[in-house]
């Protein structure tokens, strides 16, 4: 997901501050919702060690590991061209990270592209549903009108749950193993 230039004519800036919440799972367990700040290099480093090859191929449709300075682009998020939430459980001195949805502004400002990732213990309990569900409405606010992202053909799980926040899917017509998601807001 490449980071576009900043436009004059970029939908409304969200303040990071307006994406704060909490949600329970069915389990009991609270999670937080809230964007990435600056400090959570360390957060960031220890979720995605933490994630399985898997996990991180289905995602990132690599295995390769993250390239100088892509850690530290990944925690600095401009408001004005895109938004990345992190799901956390556990307090300020033991919070861990297990999931992150974000998106990025196309260079037309009418549409972005999402990517969510979710650790292995939390897939399947609906925190992908809920981050999913909070990058929408973010996307929503900032007046965008498109939302795509782009999957393994072979990723059930996430073609359910693009199918259940209202997603069309369709195939890559340039690559055979690749689903293509996209939603009108």
């Amino acid at each position: 997901m490449t980071v576009p230039p900043k436009r004059a004519d970029t939908p409304r800036t969200p303040h990071a501050s307006r994406y704060a919440r909490t949600w329970r799972a069915a389990d009991g367990t609270q999670l937080c919702i809230r964007a990435i700040r600056r400090g959570d290099i360390a957060l960031e480093a220890r979720f995605l060690s933490g994630l399985s090859r898997e996990a991180l191929y289905q995602r990132v449709l690599s295995s390769r590991g993250l390239l100088p300075g892509e850690l530290k682009r990944l925690t600095r998020i401009d408001f004005a061209r895109e938004v990345a939430l992190v799901g956390t459980v556990g307090g300020p001195s033991d919070e861990q990270a297990i999931g992150v949805a974000r998106y990025v502004v196309s260079d037309s400002g009418a549409e972005c592209e999402f990517a969510i990732i979710v650790a292995d213990a939390w897939q399947r309990r609906g925190a992908g549903r809920q981050l999913l569900g909070d990058l929408i409405a973010a996307a929503r606010g900032a007046g965008l009108r498109r939302l795509v992202g782009s999957t393994l053909a072979t990723n059930e799980g996430m073609k359910s749950l693009a199918r259940k926040l209202g997603f069309s899917l369709q195939p890559d017509p340039r690559d055979g193993t690749v689903t293509l998601m996209a939603l009108e807001l």
